[in-house]
């Protein structure tokens, strides 16, 4: 009888490790399974047990599973424990969502926990778990007939695009890089199968001689696919920048791994299953192949119809950029919109005349209901008309106008009618002086709330601060720490809370989505509104990226049908969650998550500002150039423009005007457009900290609480020249304060061309295929207006 000796090593030691682990770290995130501190709930679905109640229990039984078939080896029983932890991610997420792609996609979400945890369990297996007995290995077990081998590996790679799922998705997979998904083009398609084949059979012939049965097929397939996401890292290397000055190259290798590695582990059964029955064929058992062949037919199928709908859902994203069919979907759309309301069309934010829009503009908090930390000190400054007049004055063009939930609807179901107002104050402001809004659900950390006095906030985790976003009676954080870790975006209350709404506990999802309707309905007939930006820097909440894709998605899918059923034709920007703001990437929302064609992908792009790289004191994770081409590669899978709803705050007085030369830089040469962060901070805004001024572009004196000298050094830059409105589409643009230099195609003659120049001197003007151009002097500068046909050039001196 063999010894259970080692299995009982691995089981206790992977128990060990997940009880540890949810004592040791305060926020789950580097847990196989986390603890937040949060009271248990039975009455809200399974999600709340689901890490518990499934994970664990999967996590041991596979892991019992492999040391039994495997634990003599240990490179086998590594791989066999990462396969553990990856189902039982699976298994989790999918008892959460029931949406089996997610739960498939998202167990390559663990791979930083699931391979460290297996060197652990299998290095403790090996050394205290007793002799080992290792068979010797026959060459006929090494060199097995081609069908044993190339049968099951032509089979996984011959399945791959029809299950592809949400896999090889994203900002990690540029052009160049192979995929196994059909809407990647035939040639990607093949290479990556080809790969798949390759690997798997090498890997099939080495493992098999170590793990026999299904399970050795299965951690073959595992690791091959792991061996196709290193080739995949490889060729993204050499094709998507290299060595640019980022970890990007690192961060895409991870991702190309994880997906690799959870491909294999939902799917490797097909190899496992393929092995036996080729060796069953050769020793004459017929009849059990034909059974162990129904039963896989079946299984396969299930799995093919269950996975079929996301695969078809991010082929029609992803070719929505440039197929004829998606622009065609996206024309149609446009055409919907009524005359004077922005629209997206493609790649492009257009006025429905034949022109492309640049909206440049800031973001302005003084309507935000933030939490006041220092007594009796003012957490925002007074909007008043005066606001509108100066940043129209510097050339802006939009607003992202923040709003709070809190202070919009303080009761359930019931507007505040002050509040209300306030905002119809500052859109009537704002299209008075040529200013368009962006409606902006703004949060952060979700509430207000503050550490209540006397938490213990467990080790490695700090009291904090309130901020701002959703009311008390939206708030559910079921006695969750109000603690925070690295930050105030992770806290074991706010990720409870976002949590809570992800799953519309006691309708709050459907709560925020009843207020979108309404407040959409309040501005529906308004042009002036460019759009509605849905939730500001979503939180991830406890069970990423389940959480921040596919439940995300979800959200924002309600809203959108809210505001369309409100009669609202506008703009809805949506964005990544909290992670593109500290990392400079995120998976986003689930590709196809929306059939609304009139949607902006709104990411913001803080790199080498407020990332986790800048405070933890290591190169940028994405550098700022490179950042643009990856929201790009997602706003392409989504067929929407590009816009930038935050960025700049790059702290320190000594390079702050380089970087945001840089930045500046890198729009032009993307001819995007974006809002920067922010118009005013007051001197009690948490977000200021407590300092001598608050900061912004209009300071503000700590002391005296007047205005300080503004940001002219910011405003310079910020106030560059630029086209607000281009006919057809922009094809280059330069510029340098006064100094531009753009160049545009039309396909028909349109008068559509209005130029921002900043000064007190005229500009003269050089060009080519424009006709009628006009130099207005308006505050702060020029207004230069004109007409172009065909191929369109624009200078100033």
């Amino acid at each position: 009888m063999k010894s259970v000796r080692r299995p009982a090593v691995a089981l206790s030691a992977m128990l060990a490790l997940v009880v540890v682990q949810a004592v040791a770290d305060p926020t789950g995130l580097l847990a196989l399974v986390g603890w937040s501190g949060a009271q248990p709930r039975f009455d809200v679905g399974v999600w709340p047990l689901a890490p518990y109640a499934m994970f664990v229990p999967v996590v041991l039984g596979v892991t019992w599973w492999v040391a039994v078939r495997a634990g003599d080896r240990f490179w086998p029983l590594v791989a066999g424990v990462v396969l553990a932890v990856m189902l039982a991610q699976a298994a989790t997420c999918l008892v959460m969502t029931w949406d089996l792609a997610a739960a498939a996609w998202a167990a390559g979400y663990v791979t930083a926990k699931a391979v460290p945890a297996a060197l652990v369990v299998a290095a403790l297996a090996r050394w205290f778990g007793g002799p080992t007995n290792r068979p010797a290995i026959e060459r006929s077990t090494l060199w097995p007939p081609a069908m044993s081998v190339w049968l099951p590996a032509v089979l996984i790679a011959a399945a791959a695009p029809l299950l592809s799922g949400l896999w090889w998705t994203g900002a990690a997979y540029g052009p160049g890089i192979p995929a196994a998904r059909p809407d990647r083009g035939p040639v990607s398609m093949l290479v990556a199968v080809l790969l798949i084949a390759v690997a798997t059979a090498m890997c099939l012939r080495w493992m098999r001689a170590r793990v026999p049965g299904v399970l050795g097929g299965w951690l073959a397939a595992l690791v091959a696919c792991g061996v196709v996401g290193v080739v995949q890292a490889v060729v993204a290397f050499a094709v998507d920048g290299g060595l640019s000055g980022d970890l990007w190259p690192l961060m895409t290798a991870y991702l190309t791994i994880a997906d690799g590695l959870s491909f294999g582990a939902c799917v490797g059964w097909i190899v496992g299953v393929a092995a036996v029955a080729a060796e069953r064929v050769r020793a004459g058992r017929r009849a059990r192949v034909l059974q162990l062949a129904a039963a896989s037919v079946a299984l396969l199928a299930v799995t093919a119809a269950l996975l079929l709908p996301a695969t078809g859902a991010g082929a029609s994203a992803a070719a929505a950029a440039g197929a004829s069919d998606a622009s065609t979907d996206a024309s149609r759309a446009a055409a919907s919109v009524p005359d004077g309301f922005l629209r997206a069309e493609g790649r492009l934010i257009t006025d429905g005349d034949g022109n492309q829009v640049l909206l440049r503009g800031v973001n302005v908090n003084q309507l935000v209901d933030f939490y006041e930390p220092q007594p009796g000190v003012a957490a925002t400054r007074p909007l008043t008309e005066d606001d509108f007049a100066g940043i129209a004055a510097r050339g802006f063009d939009v607003v992202r106008l923040n709003l709070s939930w809190s202070a919009l609807e303080p009761e359930r179901g019931a507007f505040d009618a002050g509040y209300l107002e306030q905002v119809t104050d500052a859109v009537h402001w704002a299209k008075q002086h040529g200013i368009r809004v962006v409606l902006d659900m703004h949060q952060d950390s979700w509430f207000n709330g503050a550490t209540e006095e006397g938490t213990a906030c467990r080790p490695g985790t700090d009291p904090m601060w309130g901020y701002d976003g959703a009311p008390a009676w939206a708030t559910i954080t079921d006695e969750a720490p109000r603690c925070q870790f690295q930050g105030r975006d992770i806290s074991p209350a706010g990720n409870r809370a976002f949590q809570h709404f992800y799953f519309d506990t006691e309708g709050l999802q459907g709560a925020l989505v009843d207020t979108w309707g309404r407040l959409a309905a309040e501005f529906a007939d308004e042009p002036a509104v460019a759009g509605y930006d849905l939730l500001n820097e979503p939180g991830f909440g406890e069970t990423a990226p389940v959480t921040t894709s596919l439940l995300l998605g979800r959200y924002y899918d309600r809203a959108i049908d809210a505001i369309r059923a409100a009669g609202a034709p506008q703009i809805v920007f949506v964005e990544p969650s909290i992670f593109w703001s500290g990392l400079g990437f995120d998976s986003g929302p689930t590709p196809g998550f929306t059939d609304d064609a009139n949607i902006v992908f709104s990411p913001h792009l803080y790199a080498e500002s407020l990332t986790m790289d800048r405070s933890l004191g290591i190169p940028p994770i994405v550098g700022m150039d490179r950042q643009f081409v990856l929201a790009q590669r997602v706003a392409d899978e989504y067929g929407a423009p590009l816009w930038s709803g935050e960025y700049g705050y790059w702290g320190e007085d000594a390079d702050v005007v380089d970087r945001l030369s840089r930045y500046a830089d890198a729009e032009d040469a993307n001819r995007l457009g974006s809002a920067y962060w922010v118009w005013k901070q007051a001197c009690g805004d948490p977000q200021n900290g407590i300092g001598p001024t608050g900061n912004g572009l209009m300071v503000q004196d700590c002391e005296t609480g007047d205005d300080a000298p503004p940001r002219d050094d910011l405003l310079a830059i910020l106030s560059r020249a630029y086209p607000k409105s281009a006919p057809g589409v922009l094809t280059a643009l330069e510029a340098d304060g006064a100094h531009v230099s753009l160049a545009g195609s039309v396909a028909e003659r349109s008068c559509g061309l209005e130029v921002w120049v900043p000064g007190s001197a005229e500009p003269g003007l050089s060009s080519s295929g424009i006709t009628d151009a006009a130099t207005t002097a308006v505050p702060g500068g020029w207004r230069i207006t004109g007409c172009a046909e065909g191929d369109y050039t624009l200078s100033t001196d």
